[in-house]
């Protein structure tokens, strides 16, 4: 039997005094795309801040297992350069850092990683404009600050770029239609299509059933109270946008 992309196993983990995330057991393979939808408030986006190692998450019992190594002694850095990637609800603004040269040292330290040649500035920009062109992104925001400015549209396009070009093993997607018109909200789901492999996999966070119907799940998981309660097909995904999430709330507690 092949072993899982990633394993959680009865998870717990707080921020300061709260508790967040109590007893989540989760089994991602390679090739899946995972839906992860719930309320407000239940630990969704905790969850991915955990994963990827944010300061101030504290997992106090538990265990997480990424390509059948320890998640949780890795630094943040390391999860990343191993193939984790977060696409993040709102992405930091870091004046002074120009989008392509911050693309070109992200790709090369995990190309470094893995052992392979570095690319040398002609060679980036050649993917780079490329990779761009695909998403909609013209030439001249390639030279604008990383996230200055941005209007949601372009940070998760961005965001989607970052993805094209590093091609990580495991995408994290926390809430990338927030903020996205129908158009935008198609290329972006074109692009994280695109990337989709039998290789790799995706978590997708999102309140609504319309990113799902362009991001097609083969599971999908209601997450309340910092744990799964419920998992079903894709078409658990439409009981959700029909009757909302009461109804599973209510069973839970039962």
């Amino acid at each position: 039997m092949a072993t899982p992309l990633l394993e959680i196993k009865d998870l717990h983990a707080r921020v300061q005094d709260k508790e967040i995330i109590k007893g989540l057991n989760l089994t991602i393979n390679r090739g899946e795309i995972h839906a992860l939808m719930g309320p407000n408030g239940a630990g969704k986006s905790s969850l991915s801040y955990v994963l990827c190692g944010k300061d101030g998450y504290e997992v106090t019992s538990g265990t997480i297992l990424f390509k059948g190594q320890d998640l949780l002694s890795m630094p943040a850095e390391e999860r990343a350069r191993n193939g984790l990637f977060l696409s993040m609800q709102s992405p930091v603004e870091i004046p002074g850092v120009i989008v392509s040269n911050f693309l070109k040292q992200s790709l090369n330290s995990v190309l470094k990683h893995r052992k392979q040649e570095e690319l040398d500035t002609i060679n980036f920009m050649k993917l780079l404009r490329s990779e761009a062109e695909k998403l909609g992104i013209k030439p001249e925001f390639l030279k604008r600050f990383v996230n200055v400015g941005f209007s949601g549209g372009e940070k998760k396009r961005f965001e989607t770029l970052q993805m094209s070009l590093l091609k990580p093993d495991f995408c994290i997607l926390d809430e990338i239609d927030s903020g996205l018109d129908v158009d935008a909200l198609k290329i972006v789901a074109e692009g994280v299509n695109s990337l989709h492999t039998q290789d790799n996999a995706f978590l997708v966070i999102t309140h609504y059933q319309r990113l799902l119907e362009d991001i097609v799940p083969d599971i999908v998981h209601i997450f309340a109270d910092g744990k799964i309660i419920k998992t079903g097909d894709k078409s658990l995904a439409a009981q959700i946008e029909k009757s909302g999430y009461a109804s599973f709330l209510t069973k839970d507690k039962q």
